[in-house]
């Protein structure tokens, strides 16, 4: 909360008073923080501000530090964080000064990450509650219990009835490893938080032009001429980010074009500001691209050649005159005419969008708008464009790379049998014992399915997993267990029923380096168990930021208290469970309980041909961490050195094997460089022909294509039937024909050879097609405004209805029913959430940093003047804030313009109060985060996307009152 706290005048020589004071009595850190005022600077700042100074010393052998490179834990750009350790003990960090990506920089959280892992608020030994008490007990306690009683669930109730919950804070063989257990334990019931952060984005970037990521990297905006951010906040939610959006800003004199309905610390640098109705994000796209098409800024040539449906996109623009974008969003013509008009005069431009885009009932149809304004624009596959999608966690891009989802396996491979097949291959397991670990369910048409090949439960609904009458779902019984692990519930919505949900469990666990909120929200007195998992700190692995380049963890100390590496507990678990043999059969094992890490890392680069994670070995990406000065600030590719040519962090894909070489991909879709330089085309992923239409490129290719055309994706019988079979080798052809013969693609050909020899003749291997501005597959193939589930502009509900309800992801989802009740009356203002640049996701972690929680002690919500005078509210003021499920929360108010007429915003980091009551008690002695408050999702409510059941935060309503 950004408050004035003193009027700025000194009252005392701080530094020396505060250790004067210090010296004469006891006081424990909490309290010296809290009196110091100096938690900001810690006490470096002292020193800055006339602290003594001691002659220096003579360093001996003993007294060595040792300096360890790692990467921040907390947003997804990846800060390299200089560890400096002595005796074991980590005692300093710097930025690192040689990464490309922060430069030497680092925003609040990664400069007090040291603090994430030797921090005294963490969970120091397992425990389980007993009889409302929380008891120590020993990790071969904690396994054997825990062991017993998931055997016993999945004896009488099906695999199914245990939920694991995987995280984006898992390495990528960890998260490799996850998915990959949870396969061997028979259930698709498993995710993490990319379900409810950008679902939607994968989905709608995806199915518009192949990958479902970041197309571009945060240095190529250096290139930009135009930055368009919409429902993002980088200033805060990724503080590094920043540092390269006001480079292009500043060099290159690109304005800065800021859509959102909150005026957020990104707003204040832009050069235009654009205010919007929450949940209006589609009839606003297409209010620009209404200037666009009417004054034939539109890239023509651009369309004719790569893009497909654009004329069916061109219809729905035309229904959005001025007039109506502006009844609709709020936002007058003339601004959007001007901000059509900046974007079509500063190309290449890019578009950068957050969760403010994707938690909506229809984020699918925003994210698709999003692109299809750059394919109009003509700025994809180009440096300075591209859609940069900012990712909110360390590994959540590389956790959703693996496949901790409920939908598919690692690499996106889906789960249909030809899926299970490739990964049956790569793991060399027996796929008939593998499809015995699942349940079946009978269909609607009367026959048996196996559910390994129906999607999951996901995490925004594993409630309703509990909740829901199995006879309304797909799947033989509720969920009676449930593993978070490294995940944080207050960051969900429905909170109310999710306490509801955690006391009907018959076991829950939580794997955690810190309690969260898991371990208050409900009144359990036993079947709780909490699990010290090791901070990332503490183990070592790759770890993918979100322009997709993999980056190298080591360890920088051995597992403090009495912490394990996740990799440890998965071997622990798997040794229960009696098929620990056949996980690890093909991963090396430093002794029964711990995966040798880089042999998980060379196994998924044997299965992970889709999106090229196969060129990026250990050895690799190890050398890049290490020559980091050797690569280019702008263009991420090495000048000289070991790793020349390469792009840093060999962003996938990185096709073939690692012999291969290839240099990796810094932007997607680029038809500037030859493939095997890191170039490509769109995916032909969505067949040759639709309705008639040719899919595939017209008329352009690579530089160095032997095909200079579109083509579909790689087989083998394409091969032979261009005669370029004969570059295999002997030993390729054995693979291929292994698998399916001439019918074996480039996903799955297992020694990468079909890959090889379509880059040496000048090809991508996923084929050269159009990208596709209208999916046919999804509910709405051209992206359409709906307004919100819970909406106050009962006006508009008749002219753009949402959904009707229906069943998907094993679960009946709920739409026009609720929309047709109107809550506005009673509910009046509009309510979304965002992020503080304090915190980071449930906010546990930076919550129990004393030097993060000093900064930011209060939850609150933000109330417009206008609101707040009419309610009677005063700035300070503690007020309810209720949602019209019936959560409601009790906060402090923050009365603002940043928040227009109307509209009401609150951080979603905190928890550890519930509806009023303050649950601090309900903690293990010692590890309760420093600050405590109201989650806002416990006033948030139902809506999912309809696509993915990504949850809508951004657009509900709440009524606000006195406390």
């Amino acid at each position: 909360m950004l408050r004035k706290k003193t009027n700025g005048v000194a009252r005392r020589p701080q530094g020396a008073s505060i250790l004067r004071d210090a010296a004469h009595k006891s006081v424990d850190r909490r309290t010296f923080l809290k009196g110091s005022g100096l938690a900001a600077g810690g006490l470096a700042a002292i020193t800055a501000t006339g602290g003594s100074v001691t002659k220096a010393k003579a360093q001996s052998a003993n007294d060595a530090v040792n300096l360890v490179k790692s990467v921040c834990t907390h947003c997804s750009v990846g800060c390299t964080v200089i560890a400096e350790v002595k005796n074991g003990v980590w005692t300093g960090q710097e930025p690192g000064w040689d990464s490309p990506f922060n430069l030497g920089a680092h925003c609040a959280k990664g400069a007090s990450v040291r603090e994430h892992a030797h921090g005294e608020r963490r969970l120091k030994y397992p425990m389980k509650k007993v009889d409302g008490e929380w008891k120590r007990i020993s990790w071969d306690e904690a396994i054997n219990e825990i062991g017993d009683q998931m055997m016993q669930i999945r004896e009488e109730s099906g695999p199914d009835s245990v939920y694991w919950l995987g995280s984006a804070k898992h390495n990528n063989e960890q998260a490799y490893l996850f998915r990959k257990f949870a396969a061997y334990w028979g259930t698709n019931n498993v995710d993490h938080q990319a379900r409810i952060c950008h679902s939607t984005t994968v989905a709608g970037v995806a199915n518009t032009w192949g990958y479902g990521a970041m197309t571009n990297s945060y240095n190529d905006i250096h290139n930009s001429q135009a930055i368009f951010i919409i429902g993002g906040n980088p200033a805060e939610a990724h503080p590094v980010s920043l540092l390269h959006v006001l480079r292009a800003k500043e060099q290159n004199n690109a304005p800065l074009i800021v859509c959102d309905p909150r005026f957020t610390r990104t707003a204040a640098h832009a050069d235009e500001y654009v205010r919007f109705r929450p949940g209006t994000d589609v009839a606003l796209i297409w209010g620009i691209l209404w200037h666009i098409f009417e004054n034939g800024w539109e890239d023509k040539e651009f369309i004719r050649t790569r893009v497909w449906g654009m004329d069916q996109i061109r219809e729905e623009v035309a229904k959005w005159s001025p007039d109506e974008v502006e009844r609709v969003t709020g936002t007058p013509e003339s601004q959007l005419r001007r901000v059509a008009r900046t974007l079509a005069n500063n190309r290449p431009g890019t578009v950068i969008w957050c969760m403010g885009g994707t938690q909506h009932t229809n984020g699918n149809n925003n994210t698709r708008a999003y692109c299809i304004l750059q394919l109009a624009l003509g700025n994809m596959g180009t440096s300075g464009g591209g859609t940069n999608i900012f990712r909110g966690h360390d590994n959540v891009q590389g956790a959703t790379d693996l496949g901790v989802l409920s939908h598919t396996l690692p690499g996106y491979y889906g789960l249909s049998a030809g899926a299970w097949g490739h990964w049956s291959r790569v793991w060399e397991e027996d796929p008939e014992w593998l499809k015995s670990q699942f349940a079946t369910v009978t269909g609607a048409d009367g026959k048996e399915k196996n559910l390994m090949n129906l999607t999951g439960i996901p995490v925004s609904r594993w409630i309703d997993g509990v909740l829901e009458d199995p006879a309304n779902t797909d799947q033989p019984n509720a969920v009676r267990a449930m593993v978070l692990w490294g995940h944080a519930p207050n960051s969900q919505t429905r909170m109310t029923e999710m306490k509801k949900a955690m006391e009907m469990l018959d076991t829950l666990v939580v794997i955690d380096p810190y309690p969260t909120v898991s371990a208050v929200l409900h009144d359990r007195t036993d079947g709780v168990y909490l699990l010290p998992a090791c901070t990332q700190f503490e183990t070592r692995g790759s770890v993918t930021a979100s322009n997709r380049s993999l980056q190298w963890r080591d360890k920088i100390v051995d597992p403090l208290f009495e912490s394990l590496p996740d990799e440890v507990i998965m071997a622990k678990f798997a040794n229960k469970f009696g098929w620990a043999d056949r996980l690890f059969r093909n991963i090396e094992m430093e002794d029964a309980e711990t995966p040798n890490v880089e042999s998980i890392t060379r196994e998924f680069n044997r299965g992970l041909w889709t999106i090229g994670y196969t060129g990026q070995s250990p050895e690799r990406i190890k050398s890049h961490m290490a020559n980091q000065h050797t690569f280019d600030r702008t263009t991420l590719q090495a000048v000289g050195g070991p790793n020349d040519g390469e792009y840093y962090g060999l962003p996938w894909p990185c096709w073939g094997t690692a012999d291969m070489k290839h240099p990796g991909t810094p932007n997607l879709y680029d038809m500037s460089k030859p493939v095997g330089e890191g170039g490509l085309c769109f995916r032909a992923r969505f067949g040759v022909e639709r309705d008639g239409d040719n899919l595939l490129a017209d008329g352009v290719s690579n530089p160095g294509a032997e095909i200079q055309d579109g083509y579909p994706e790689f087989t083998m019988q394409m091969l032979m039937d261009l005669g370029w079979d004969s570059d295999l080798t002997e030993e390729e052809r054995l693979a291929i024909e292994a698998v399916a013969g001439p019918k074996t693609n480039w996903k799955t050909d297992l020694s990468g050879g079909i890959q090889r020899v379509a880059i040496k003749h000048g090809c991508a291997p996923f084929g050269n097609a159009k990208a596709r501005a209208v999916v046919w597959t999804f509910p709405d193939p051209i992206p359409l405004h709906r307004e919100p589930l819970y909406t106050n502009r009962r006006d508009l509900v008749a002219d753009y209805p949402t959904y009707e309800d229906r069943k998907f992801y094993r679960l009946p989802t709920l739409y026009a029913s609720i929309q047709k009740q109107d809550f506005s009356k009673e509910f009046p203002i509009i309510l979304t959430s965002g992020r503080l640049v304090e915190y980071e996701g449930g906010g546990d972690e930076t919550r129990s940093n004393p030097w993060l929680a000093e900064l930011q002690q209060d939850m609150f919500v933000e109330i417009n003047p206008r609101d707040a005078n009419n309610l009677g509210i005063r700035d300070g003021a503690q007020v309810w804030v209720e949602g019209p499920e019936g959560g409601k929360v009790k906060v402090m108010a923050m009365v603002t313009e940043r928040v227009g007429e109307g509209v009401a915003f609150m951080p979603f980091h905190f928890g550890g109060h519930f509806q009023g009551e303050d649950q601090r008690s309900k903690y293990p002695k010692g590890a309760d985060p420093y600050v405590l408050g109201e989650s806002s999702n416990t006033a948030q409510t139902y809506g999912y996307d309809s696509v993915t059941q990504m949850q809508e935060t951004k657009a509900t309503l709440c009524r606000i009152s006195a406390a």
